[in-house]
């Protein structure tokens, strides 16, 4: 029964990679896969010989020897708590997409507009690399691409310019977003897994990702395509269309800068801090809309006119619920893998099976190289599932240095590859990049920041 489930995973993965041949949204097979797998689960319980408990990180004992109705109440309860652990990441990710929505409604973003005063390539290549690297470990890589884009599209007139900006925007969005435990979903489900700390996640990873950042565009400078000056007139960018664009920008930065400081300080879960952080941005925003809206009125024609009018029902309708629901399926679908012992027993096998590079961490050997192939990995497939997998693979304790090296290695190995990362296929799409144009012209430009960035971070770890 473990094959029919592994088949059943492995038909849905490639359905969800090959989501742009198949013309068929990725969320679609993750959804399936999920209930398939937890179906099959339910229905073929008395032929399982392994159950992991995922509290203990360990096997159930004497599971096969366990009546019918004791293996479904630990199926319930697995298939709870796994529900519990994921609604974790997609509540703290729908409070943040929600601050970013209601910055953009106010038109906040534009304000980023205001530091472009010059006309050379070079500096606008480093100005767009650093402020890449800054916002997405605030507002996330995905989103963080999106508005650097946006406003390339006002600045660089020809794409033939502009897809080159994009493509080092993409490197330093990734790079940026690793340190950060709000910066990309992977270092996200860590977080909010108890793997890594805040403050030991920025210890371990701030030196590596900047080096994958600063490199990589240093590089970049000497090419052709970064020599000259663009054409540029400045009165052309655009006014913020509201008086408040600003002030909404620096809240709204502020409020999900605020959560990391709110979990450390009482211990609570990311999400909680988040939808305090909401709650506070939305009130403001709705004082300086000037109008009233209640969340709880939605019957009445009243209701729709403040859908119009309200910047948090407006924001909130813009909540992009394909990726939230792609998520819940990906990681529920994992889930299942790993309360079978799947992927406990693969890590076993692997620890066992790929000859020692890296140190002994805490008395268990740990080689790099599988962290590594996990950054390449990425650069194929989805960095959620494989992050997901290996929570249910390794039982190493908070902030030891494999969750660090994980962290990096998944957040900007998928930089190698334009359909590697979120904020790839985002860029992509925006611009029209072809494949095989990034492969030939910025993969290895990445692949040079990935792998300093990881020689730096095993130099560094030894220091910790």
């Amino acid at each position: 029964m473990e094959s029919v489930i592994i088949i059943v995973f492995i038909v849905g993965y490639l359905a969800i990679t090959l989501e742009h041949n198949l013309k068929l949204d990725k969320l679609i097979p993750a959804l399936v896969m999920m209930a398939v797998c937890w179906a099959i689960v339910a229905l073929g319980i008395d032929g399982f010989s392994d159950w992991f408990d995922s509290a203990n990180h360990g096997l159930v004992e004497g599971f096969a020897d366990k009546v019918h109705e004791a293996k479904m109440h630990l199926v319930e309860e697995t298939l709870l708590h796994h529900l519990g652990k994921t609604a974790e990441i997609l509540v703290f990710l729908l409070g943040a997409m929600t601050i970013v929505e209601i910055i953009d409604y106010f038109d906040g973003f534009s304000t980023i507009k205001g530091f472009v005063t010059f006309k050379r390539k070079k500096t606008l290549l480093w100005m767009f690399s650093i402020l890449a690297f800054i916002l997405s470990a605030i507002i996330d890589n995905l989103t963080a691409t999106i508005v650097l884009i946006s406003i390339l599209q006002k600045i660089v007139k020809t794409r033939e310019d502009r897809i080159w900006f994009a493509g080092l925007i993409i490197i330093a969005a990734n790079a940026g977003g690793a340190f950060s435990p709000i910066g990309d979903v992977t270092t996200t489900m860590l977080w909010i897994g108890d793997k890594v700390s805040t403050g030991m996640l920025f210890t371990y990873l701030f030196i590596p990702s900047l080096l994958c950042m600063v490199v990589p565009t240093f590089i970049a400078t000497f090419l052709p395509a970064f020599k000259g000056d663009i054409n540029f007139d400045e009165n052309e960018v655009e006014k913020p269309k509201s008086q408040y664009s600003a002030k909404m920008l620096y809240l709204g930065l502020g409020a999900i800068l605020f959560v990391p400081v709110f979990k450390t300080v009482t211990h609570l879960p990311p999400y909680v801090g988040m939808m305090l952080s909401l709650g506070i941005v939305a009130t403001f925003a709705e004082i300086y809309s000037r109008t009233k809206f209640s969340l709880t009125d939605f019957d009445s024609e009243a209701s729709d006119l403040n859908a119009h009018h309200s910047p948090v029902h407006a924001s909130l309708s813009k909540i992009e619920m394909p990726s939230i629901l792609f998520f819940l399926g990906i990681l529920m679908a994992v889930a299942a893998l790993e309360s079978l012992g799947i992927l406990f027993n693969f890590a076993e096998s692997l620890k066992q099976g790929i000859p020692l590079m890296g140190s002994e961490l805490e008395g268990t050997k740990v080689s790099d190289l599988v962290v590594l192939l996990l950054g390449v990995g990425s650069a194929v497939i989805d960095n959620v599932p494989l992050v997901a997998a290996s929570l249910g693979m390794f039982s190493e304790s908070l902030d030891n240095p494999l969750w660090h090296f994980i962290a990096f290695s998944a957040g900007t190995g998928g930089s190698m590859l334009i359909i590697g990362s979120a904020a790839g296929v985002v860029a992509m799409g925006m611009e029209k990049i072809d494949f095989f144009w990034y492969l030939k012209k910025i993969s290895w430009l990445a692949l040079i920041g990935f792998l300093i960035g990881s020689a730096a971070f095993v130099v560094l770890r030894e220091f910790i």
